[in-house]
């Protein structure tokens, strides 16, 4: 399905700096607001998603605070990057759009755990929560990495080890053992489409937030987010929750089970044929789930 064209583009102010958002689709229906994962990954490869608003609801795509056409500010340290900085800008985002009294909220990777730390605080108008291929806590995580890494080919687990031990992460041959476990964990189309390939070279364009918060790939985690954790808050949150995720997905189902065993109301929809982006790997098929969960919400 082709990307629908946005209908508004705009920015706004956020503590002097630039949060750069784009609106597909005409007022009607509670509007959803996605938010894109990495952290620091761009709106870019979650556009597919836009599609939802061809069922007559807008969706508001946003690049968070130090990525894509929002404010870089690669001279800011760990201190600055925090949680609490982009639950900030998105309470900002929906005051500014108007929309902070009826929102839906769909966060994908990491913006499925930025949508979580966000409803756990009860927000009143908050009616719907999607959370997309998004662990609960960053040990779930990384015992998942683990176990995904051991599966891959001998030569290709020596040759991360030796890098990572190395600090030569940024290796040619680093980043082609890398290449093996997305193609296999975070986006099954080869080539990857162009939506997808730009957050890549957002990412490597301005790598700031995401090795600052996360590190150097989705499987050596060694950034201030390393800790993480929201499940001693999940019982908070209030909204209808639907969780998403992919059968070869690096969000596996232990990283979300907590999400399913403490949100009071929960369902999960698991995409046989998608890693860690459904909502490229089975269009289609995402969009449907998607609406038919939103509907409910109204």
């Amino acid at each position: 399905m082709a990307i629908p064209e946005p209908n508004h583009t705009g920015t706004v102010d956020f503590n002097g700096h630039s949060t750069w958002y784009r609106i597909t689709g005409e007022p009607g229906r509670t509007p959803l607001v996605v938010l894109h994962g990495g952290p620091g990954a761009g709106h870019n490869y979650t556009l597919s998603i836009a599609g939802i608003a061809e069922q007559g609801r807008p969706v508001v795509h946003y690049d968070q605070l130090g990525t894509g056409l929002s404010t870089h500010l690669p001279e800011e340290g760990t201190d600055f990057w925090t949680v609490q900085l982009f639950l900030d800008e998105l309470d900002n985002l929906l005051k500014e759009l108007g929309i902070s009294d009826s929102y839906h909220l769909l966060g994908q990777s990491w913006g499925g755990m930025l949508a979580a730390e966000h409803a756990v605080r009860r927000p009143a108008g908050l009616r719907g929560l999607v959370i997309a291929n998004s662990p609960a806590s960053m040990e779930l995580w990384l015992a998942a990495a683990a176990e995904l890494r051991s599966q891959l080919p001998p030569e290709v687990q020596r040759t991360l080890l030796a890098h990572e031990a190395a600090g030569t992460t940024d290796h040619p041959d680093y980043l082609a053992a890398e290449q093996v476990f997305n193609e296999r964990h975070v986006c099954r189309l080869t080539p990857n489409p162009p939506e997808v390939q730009a957050t890549w070279e957002n990412i490597a364009a301005d790598p700031t937030v995401y090795h600052t918060m996360n590190g150097p790939n989705e499987f050596h985690v060694v950034g201030t987010m390393k800790d993480w954790s929201v499940i001693d808050r999940l019982h908070l949150i209030e909204a209808p929750t639907l969780l998403v995720s992919g059968r070869y997905d690096e969000a596996t189902p232990e990283t979300l089970r907590p999400f399913a065993d403490h949100i009071p109301d929960v369902r999960w929809h698991m995409f046989e044929h998608s890693s860690h982006m459904p909502h490229v790997e089975e269009e289609e098929l995402y969009l449907r789930v998607v609406g038919t969960f939103l509907d409910s919400t109204d």
